[in-house]
């Protein structure tokens, strides 16, 4: 069993809302993850939490009021030409029914984790309904309404001097860059495809922040079709740099799966062991670290991804047969946990020896001019304001033995059952 604490959000409404039939964002991947998740009994080495759903106040932490505002009042075909204009409405980012609900139960999940970390309840948390890092203050970008994760972030910083935000999604986490790009407080790190018109066109390496947040940005940009060798190698370099000189107290990682092989809009070759072992890395560190979705459009992909990284975070060796579940038709033919690449369109990597080794010293030679670890004055500390999740509960049920907070709460140890009633008799014997 794994030595840290980890906590997992798990709301079982995330998965039932449609951003429609064409839309390549498909939130019933949270739904697949979860019940494989549940298939191969990683929930019993966590701790579960049912999320709480953040409010428009809380949104408005980050995000214009008249904008959240609208969000929490629009319905489906019935937006104006001018709110489209203002908001920057369109394909990318539609109204659906149940638009604002889905945006409070993913930020929730993000806020209520960075608060279990900042109290010390968990080492881990894991939010895979989170890592919408496009959006911005005045309104929605690239399938994100919400910024869950600037929002945590500033929740994190009630009690944390030092935030590095780490980003694996192929897109860059322009949002979260903007909104902290004036300070010191919180680094963002993030690897990206970078070129050729790819989405948000922003994410070059000259991009360092401003003012006090001067050397605090770190973009790494990649070009299409970079590898598990490659990428591992320029991660890990530029990780150890930041940790280096910046020093976190806490990190939020992003796990964007659309940088797996395969995904329908990434253009990367890594595969799941390979963008797993960033996540091993992040936590080997160490820190308090708050675990995020993101993009990943191929849904049995995702799915496949973010299970196999729940089992790293808890320590939890699982096998590549994928276990009988309810989605099984998802994984067909091989039903395999990682599957074998050569089904997956081949992009060549452009990411020559000599561009890799010139990224990650120009990423040195800009963290070398950040101040070492910087300092920041604390004050007193605001009080929380998410009600305890056990406070959220009904009133227990005294005809029940076990009441589904308690439950969700056990952490199965390590041999203290035995699956195989074979090998419990002989043990036994």
């Amino acid at each position: 069993m794994s030595t840290k604490r980890v906590s997992y959000a798990f709301c079982e409404e995330v998965g039932n809302f449609h951003y429609g039939s064409f839309h390549p964002m498909k939130p019933h991947r949270l739904a697949v993850t979860h019940h494989l998740v549940m298939s191969y009994g990683l929930h019993k080495k966590m701790k579960i939490f049912r999320p709480y759903k953040a409010s428009a106040l809380d949104m408005c932490r980050f995000h214009d009021t008249e904008y959240i505002k609208f969000l929490q009042n629009t319905v489906p075909n019935s937006v104006s030409i001018h709110d489209q204009r203002q908001f920057n409405l369109g394909d990318d980012c539609p109204i659906f029914d149940g638009l604002f609900d889905f945006c409070a139960l993913c930020t929730g999940a993000s806020l209520e984790g960075a608060q279990k970390l900042n109290q010390n309840l968990c080492d881990i948390c894991i939010n895979w309904s989170g890592g919408f890092h496009h959006a911005k203050k005045y309104g929605p970008s690239g399938f994100c309404y919400v910024n869950d994760i600037v929002i945590a972030i500033l929740e994190l910083l009630k009690y944390h001097p030092r935030v590095l935000y780490v980003d694996i999604d192929i897109h860059h986490g322009d949002g979260v860059q903007e909104a902290f790009y004036t300070t010191d407080r919180v680094m963002t790190l993030s690897f990206h495809k970078y070129g050729e018109n790819f989405f948000p066109l922003s994410g070059s390496m000259y991009e360092i922040g401003i003012d006090s947040g001067r050397y605090y940005s770190i973009n790494v940009p990649l070009k299409e079709g970079i590898d598990d060798q490659n990428y591992i190698h320029i991660f890990k370099s530029v990780m150890t740099y930041a940790m280096e000189f910046y020093r976190p107290t806490a990190i939020v990682l992003q796990c964007g799966a659309d940088s797996i092989a395969g995904d329908r809009l990434g253009l990367f070759q890594l595969t799941l062991k390979g963008h797993g072992e960033c996540v091993k890395f992040v936590k080997e560190l160490n820190i308090p670290t708050l675990v995020l979705g993101g993009g990943g459009y191929t849904l049995r992909n995702v799915a496949r991804c973010w299970t196999y990284e729940t089992s790293l975070l808890v320590d939890e060796e699982i096998p590549n047969k994928i276990p009988m579940n309810i989605y099984m038709e998802f994984f067909k033919p091989d039903y395999l946990l990682h599957p074998n690449n050569e089904h997956f369109r081949k992009i060549d990597n452009a990411n020559s020896k000599h561009y890799i080794e010139a990224i990650i010293q120009h990423t040195y030679d800009t963290l070398k001019m950040c101040q070492h670890s910087p300092a920041v004055q604390m004050f007193d500390i605001p009080a929380n304001v998410l009600i305890d999740e056990k406070d959220r509960s009904e009133e227990p049920n005294l005809d029940i033995r076990i009441n589904q907070h308690d439950y969700d709460n056990l952490v199965e140890k390590n041999n203290e059952f035995y699956d195989d009633e074979k090998e419990s008799d002989d043990k036994k014997n």
